[in-house]
C-alpha cells in the first residue's frame, strides 16, 4: 500500500543559502560569549533561547500565529509537527530538547544533517512557541513520496555505504567524526524512487558528552 510521508529535507537549489539559519546561529553565539565574558560559563541555553526570540521578533521571523504552518499533525520528543498541504511542506517546531545547557550542538546538528543528507536537508523558517509555550525553531521541510518506512537492514546498509558503523547493537551509528542517532524505521523512509530518505535522525559530532547527552534525554535510549 502506498502512502504519503514527510521528508525532512529541502532542495537547497531552490531555497539557496540558509541565510537565517547562519545568522541565528552567530547570534546565538554571541549571546554565548557575552555570558562567558561575564559569567565564565558556557552554560546559557534558557539565555540564549529567550535571546532568539528577541532577536526573531526583531527580524519579524517570529510566528505568533502557528495555523500558518498549516494543520497540527503530530508530537514527538522534540518536535511539534503541522501540515502545510497547499505549500508541500512540513513545519517542525523544535523545542532544542537535544542541546542540552547550549544551544551550538542545535546549530551543528542542523548544518551535519544537511551536509550527510542534501536531499532532504533542513531549512530555518522562523521561531514560534508551540501548543506548550516553549520557544522553539521552526523547520521546514518538504512532502517526501513513499511506499513504506525503510527496514534496519536497509538503514544500515546504507549508513555502511556512507561509512557508517553500528554501535551499542544499532542504537547509534558512527565514522569517528559524526554519530548518528535514531535512525530507526519510523525516521527513514523508502522512497517510491527506491531511495531512503533520513527524515528525523540526529547528527553530533563524536563527543562523549554529546553521547550522554543524548543517552539522558532520548526516550529510545531510556527504554532499551
Amino acid at each position: 500500500m502506498s502512502y504519503d510521508k514527510i521528508s525532512s529535507g529541502i532542495n537547497s537549489q531552490e531555497k539557496g543559502i540558509n541565510r537565517m539559519l547562519e545568522e541565528a546561529a552567530a547570534e546565538s553565539r554571541r549571546i554565548s560569549l557575552a555570558i562567558q565574558e561575564v559569567a565564565g560559563t558556557t552554560s546559557c541555553k534558557g539565555v540564549q533561547i529567550h535571546g532568539l526570540k528577541q532577536w526573531a521578533i526583531k527580524n519579524q521571523v517570529w510566528i505568533s500565529d502557528l495555523t500558518e504552518l498549516g494543520e497540527f499533525s503530530d508530537r514527538g520528543s522534540e518536535n511539534e509537527v503541522y501540515m502545510d498541504s497547499f505549500h508541500e511542506v512540513v513545519n517542525k517546531l523544535n523545542d532544542f530538547r537535544y542541546a542540552d545547557d547550549n544551544l551550538e550542538p542545535f546549530f551543528q546538528r542542523i548544518n551535519i544533517h544537511n551536509r550527510l543528507f542534501p536531499d532532504c536537508s533542513y531549512v530555518l523558517k522562523g521561531f514560534a512557541g508551540n501548543q506548550d509555550g516553549k520557544i522553539c525553531a521552526v523547520l521546514e521541510q518538504p512532502f517526501i513520496r513513499a511506499d513504506r518506512e525503510a527496514s534496519i537492514e536497509e538503514i544500515s546498509g546504507e549508513l555502511a555505504l556512507m561509512g557508517f558503523t553500528p554501535m551499542c547493537d544499532g542504537e547509534y551509528f558512527t565514522n569517528g567524526e559524526i554519530d548518528i542517532f535514531d535512525a530507526l524505521p519510523n525516521n527513514v523512509l523508502h522512497g517510491i524512487d527506491g531511495n531512503l530518505f533520513f527524515i528525523d535522525t540526529i547528527c553530533l559530532p563524536s563527543n562523549d558528552n554529546y553521547l550522554d547527552i543524548y543517552k539522558s534525554l532520548s526516550p529510545n535510549w531510556q527504554s532499551s
